[in-house]
């Protein structure tokens, strides 16, 4: 007489045939209900039988000889081309994991320490082991040479380009980030707006000063009539140039944008040091959102958020289907304005 038990593997971890035997199936049949294959008719009460088996035997596919069989590893290296593994790669690769784990695809993490020569090993070791893609991604938005050995996979770069355009690259809009944070602040009254940027030659900081100029002339205001300083995106950069500006002729600007929270920190420092009130007197908008340090000091920092994690998801979107590569060219991902308490309408000045 046979019962349910005589059904279970004897031993081992459970294999497709013991979930066919279980449901009373063809391992055919197990296949096309977990594949979900198309073009094959099941019922509803078999597919419902079969994953009963499934979760009863605690089954899990062999990825690896399914890899063998469709030539796939369900594996997406990302190579975070850095010295560490930063704010920026946290949340990218956050974004990342979501997605692909949601596709069925495992992400395989490497880091590079900003070592060319290291990338192109680690680049071969990822494809050795048969990785199916590879995101490829930096902390600054800059240009860089990708290992030629990525070539051999559907590739996307992240926060990063080739200067050809020739592979995919996912890119924070940042000219936009530039106009809409001086929109907010053109918005709140401000028309006398100073801009203590990052470092000068830095993509990010080209392109939000671009948006910052572009949103003055929106507003018939001339861009020269502002004052601009660079810094280079550290605290005391953007305390030294706050200090300068106090140190200007005339009265102070109504609101300060800053390259970056680091830069906006540094200046919310230097004018409370001068006792100048933010923001009943100056109001300061800072850059990236950075994880506790934006929402935590006080008074709480209107900044522009960078989506990293956003980022990093559609980058794993892009690469999930094991269809043709991505298309080549530049994807901008919005920068979105995050009002909080250092920024506020200016106030009404003596003899305006």
């Amino acid at each position: 007489m046979s019962t349910h038990e005589d059904h279970r593997p004897r031993a081992g971890r459970p294999r497709r045939a013991d979930v066919a035997r279980l449901a009373g199936v063809s391992p055919a049949t197990v296949s096309f209900v977990l594949n979900r294959t198309a073009g094959q008719t099941i019922s509803d009460e078999t597919r419902q039988r079969v994953l009963r088996a499934v979760a009863e035997l605690d089954y899990r596919p062999n990825r690896a000889a399914q890899g063998l069989r469709h030539g796939r590893s369900a594996t997406i290296g990302f190579v975070s081309h850095d010295s560490d593994f930063g704010v920026f790669a946290a949340s990218a690769i956050k974004g990342a994991h979501e997605v692909s784990v949601r596709h069925g695809n495992l992400l395989l993490l490497v880091n590079t320490g900003g070592s060319t020569r290291q990338a192109a090993q680690l680049v071969g070791e990822l494809l050795d082991r048969q990785a199916d893609a590879l995101i490829f991604a930096v902390a600054g938005t800059k240009s860089v040479v990708v290992p030629e050995e990525a070539a051999r996979v559907p590739t996307v770069l992240l926060n990063c380009f080739v200067p050809d355009d020739a592979l995919p690259s996912i890119l924070p809009d940042e000219v936009r980030g530039g106009r809409e944070a001086t929109q907010a602040l053109l918005d709140l009254g401000h028309r006398d707006i100073a801009y203590l940027t990052g470092a000068a030659s830095v993509w990010a900081t080209k392109a939000r000063l671009r948006g910052f100029r572009e949103a003055l002339r929106g507003a018939g205001l001339d861009p020269h009539n502002h004052t601009v300083l660079s810094g280079n995106y550290h605290a005391d950069s953007g305390h030294e140039l706050t200090r300068k500006l106090l140190r200007q002729r005339g009265p102070l600007p109504t609101a300060v944008m800053c390259g970056n929270d680091r830069m906006a920190v540094g200046a919310l420092l230097a004018l409370l040091e001068a006792g100048v009130r933010v923001p009943e007197d100056v109001s300061v908008m800072g850059y990236d959102d950075q994880f506790e340090l934006a929402a935590e000091i006080r008074p709480a920092l209107s900044t522009v958020r960078l989506p990293y994690d956003a980022m990093g998801r559609l980058a794993a979107e892009q690469l999930a289907a094991a269809g043709p590569a991505p298309r080549s060219g530049r994807t901008l991902v919005h920068c979105p304005v995050v009002m909080r308490d250092s920024t506020a309408a200016p106030a009404r000045r003596a003899g305006a």
